[in-house]
């Protein structure tokens, strides 16, 4: 417990937002927020849903789990199909659920493109042409993803900044629109903007020197492959249900699929899982900002030597504090 004196929490309020990149702390910062704030810990985190995905993810531990009350942590099968308006009705059943009990969300975000839903809502789009989005699929999987991001970009550089180049599905969506709308599907996305917040919230972001942040990282990647990365990915991709496209090209899990695959070697699996990762992070921070999300963002810059409680005590500052983002 950080033993913090708090002032008069807001009542109203609907929800507490922590967002940072991969790496950054924000598991262990929230799990002592959510003890302080009488909250419970939402994950937003288009990886964390999938059951068996557990190192390679980075969950909250066990211990953690019985003191702090998670949502949408293993709530489907790695085999199983989900999308984005999957989550989000789960992520607002979650809120209500939460706000029921009377406490309040605490949303630790590590996957921009779901927070954004959260926020604002789904874009709605023109229908799916099935003649386009096979054309655009077969040339996924004879030139992949990066070629599609590639010609995204060209049509579309707004929205091509916001995607990684491996979000193939996302990607052909975006160009799916393009084909037959003849308009960047950035600029009919019009609803995500302050005004159409459906959600009162207050957000803080994590925020770390690029060094730091970056050996963090290989520190983590590292610290996977010791617990056993390769052996649960095995054990996923040899279960009778195997793993979904949109699970098997999780960082951490596509690279190791090569390597059980005999495409590359253990040592060249885990540099390309540091190299995927830092390529994640900043892609995050790409999108973890007030103008993408609409919303006003609180930083919370970290030192290396930061203690957890010392950031959390800083943040629970910001969440407490009577300003209100609305």
């Amino acid at each position: 417990m950080l033993h913090y004196h708090l002032s008069a929490i807001i009542l109203s309020l609907t929800m507490y937002i922590l967002l940072g990149p991969t790496a950054s702390g924000k598991s262990s910062v929230a799990f002592n927020l959510a003890q302080e704030l009488n909250a419970e810990i939402i994950s937003i985190d288009s990886m964390k849903i999938y059951r068996g995905m557990d190192i390679g993810t980075a969950k909250p531990s066990v211990e953690q789990r019985q003191q702090v009350r998670y949502h949408l942590i293993d709530i489907v099968n790695p085999w199983e199909p989900y999308n984005t308006s999957m989550f989000l009705k789960d992520c607002d059943d979650a809120i209500a659920g939460i706000k029921s009990r009377g406490k309040i969300p605490l949303l630790v975000a590590g996957t921009p493109l779901y927070l954004k839903v959260v926020l604002h809502g789904m874009f709605s789009g023109p229908g799916s042409d099935e003649s386009v989005r096979k054309s655009l699929e077969s040339v996924a999987a004879e030139k992949g993803s990066d070629y599609l991001h590639r010609e995204l970009q060209a049509v579309d550089p707004v929205k091509a900044g916001q995607l990684h180049p491996n979000d193939a599905k996302r990607i052909i969506r975006a160009l799916e629109v393009y084909t037959i709308t003849g308009k960047p599907i950035s600029s009919l996305q019009t609803q995500f903007n302050k005004q159409s917040l459906r959600y009162d919230a207050k957000v803080t972001g994590l925020r770390r020197a690029k060094t730091d942040l970056h050996n963090r990282i290989n520190v983590r990647v590292d610290q996977m492959f010791a617990k056993g990365l390769v052996k649960e990915v095995a054990k996923l991709v040899d279960s009778k249900d195997g793993l979904s496209r949109e699970a098997a090209q999780a960082v951490g899990y596509k690279e190791v699929i090569s390597h059980l695959k005999g495409e590359i070697t253990l040592d060249a699996a885990k540099e390309l899982v540091k190299t995927n990762t830092h390529q994640l992070a900043k892609h995050q921070m790409t999108w973890f900002t007030e103008r993408s999300l609409g919303v006003p963002i609180k930083w919370v810059d970290i030192k290396g030597d930061d203690s957890a409680a010392d950031i959390s005590r800083r943040v629970l500052g910001h969440f407490t504090a009577t300003d209100i983002h609305r």
